[in-house]
């Protein structure tokens, strides 16, 4: 083969090597945050087995729980696979060196033994005294020069090509042993996974026995999420009007300093209120604009509502889990989080208000431009309506339903009145 195409070889195989590198430490990377999360996910299903009365609470945290072991063992396989194809470009290398050192220790012993033939000092000396003229001896006299050199540098290529052939074959020695480690792990995953499965099996069985109540449980729940969103459909349109009304105000002001108006605040205000206001959609200042397209800039990237967590029910209409003809309607997201979890903003805005939706359950909702992120369910409140707030700002205290120990905040987004899937707009855990 030709040393360019070789050459070429050697540069690609290297760049595979630093891309597979890279992959590796990313999903080790990952790896070590789902095992945090299933680990998370077990205190969880334990505190929630220590309160529960019912079933389906469990079977939602093992569901989540049997996910996370799922992609566990995919992340797993895939650090097997980047091993094995790093293992396989380390084996090329080390049966190249092998093939470059038989060349060199071949060509070394035969300079060495014709080295060893014409050793004395006289035979050299009588091949430069044989020349035939000065300018023959001086190139006879650098060829021994660069004889001896070549030689000595041959000797230091063997040398640091033998070195280079023990680290890669140490290398490959512990990748070896690394990719039986991961085997292993898979190994115990898998039978983890066929164990939570059954666990899981036996639950559905048990859940499936107490139907009527679940049903009954399920459309009281769908009721008061119904109540709940008419409650939170007035506040934005009362916010939205508002939000509007002040809009109308500064044009009023601004038209009257333009035409050079004597009139008076109240006439201004006046004027103002005569204009038609909106309370569905807000005509947005340039201020508010600013906020509204940098909130929706960050679309997919925007962080959790709470630092930990799962989503265990999803946004719009959707089958129960168990029952696939009952349909469950939910107009945002909810996400199971720890005992004593904060709420926190996801981006900055302005708290448009703070709702009592009963004697248990608080809500925040934050103005974003023509943008509404509001926290559900939540037991205590740390903020007030007009207050400024900062991205990752607590917001209040998640409750703990004390029958059934689960943590779980209810997250909605709107643009204006429309409701919308929080879930694609933050950050992929």
């Amino acid at each position: 083969m030709p040393k360019f195409l070789v050459s070429l070889l050697f540069i690609c195989m290297t760049s595979v090597l630093w891309s597979q590198s890279s992959q590796q430490e990313k999903l080790e990377q990952r790896k070590a945050e789902i095992q945090k999360e299933i680990r998370e996910n077990e205190k969880m299903l334990k505190n929630v087995k220590s309160k529960e009365k019912s079933a389906m609470n469990v079977y939602t945290i093992q569901k989540n729980k049997i996910r996370l072991k799922e992609i566990l063992i995919n992340t797993t396989e895939k650090q097997a696979k980047y091993l094995a194809n790093d293992m396989y470009i380390n084996q090329m290398k080390i049966n190249k060196l092998n093939k470059e050192l038989a060349v060199l220790k071949e060509d070394y012993a035969k300079m060495i033994v014709k080295s060893y033939k014409s050793r004395s000092e006289q035979s050299r000396a009588m091949f430069i005294l044989s020349s035939d003229n000065f300018l023959q001896a001086y190139k006879r006299a650098q060829y021994l020069k660069q004889y001896t050199s070549f030689r000595k540098n041959q000797g230091e290529e063997i040398k640091s090509k033998s070195v280079e052939l023990v680290n890669y074959n140490n290398k490959l020695n512990a990748q070896k042993i690394v990719k039986q480690k991961l085997i292993a792990e898979n190994v115990k995953e898998k039978v983890g996974l066929v164990k939570e499965k059954q666990e899981q099996e036996k639950l559905v069985n048990s859940i499936k026995k107490d139907k009527n109540r679940i049903v009954s449980d399920i459309r009281k729940k769908q009721r008061e999420s119904k109540t709940i969103d008419k409650q939170i459909d007035r506040l934005i349109r009362e916010a939205i009007a508002e939000a509007n009304r002040k809009a109308a105000l500064e044009k009023a002001k601004a038209r009257a300093l333009a035409n050079n108006s004597k009139a008076s605040p109240k006439e201004v205000a006046a004027s103002a209120a005569k204009e038609s206001v909106s309370s569905s959609r807000i005509e947005l200042t340039p201020e508010a604009k600013l906020i509204a397209d940098n909130f929706r800039a960050n679309r997919g990237s925007l962080p959790w509502p709470v630092e930990k967590g799962f989503i265990s029910l999803g946004y719009g209409s959707q089958a129960h889990p168990i029952y696939n003809t009952l349909v469950i309607n939910n107009s945002g997201v909810e996400i199971t989080t720890n005992e004593g979890a904060t709420a926190r903003a996801v981006f900055g805005g302005e708290v448009a208000s703070v709702m009592v939706l009963s004697p248990v359950n608080r809500a925040v909702m934050i103005q974003h431009g023509d943008y509404f992120t509001i926290y559900q369910n939540l037991s205590s409140v740390s903020v007030s309506k007009g207050d400024k707030i900062s991205i990752k700002q607590t917001l209040g205290r998640v409750r703990t339903n004390g029958d059934t120990g689960k943590t779980v905040i209810k997250f909605l987004l709107l643009q204006n009145t429309t409701y919308t899937n929080p879930q694609g707009w933050l950050t992929n855990k």
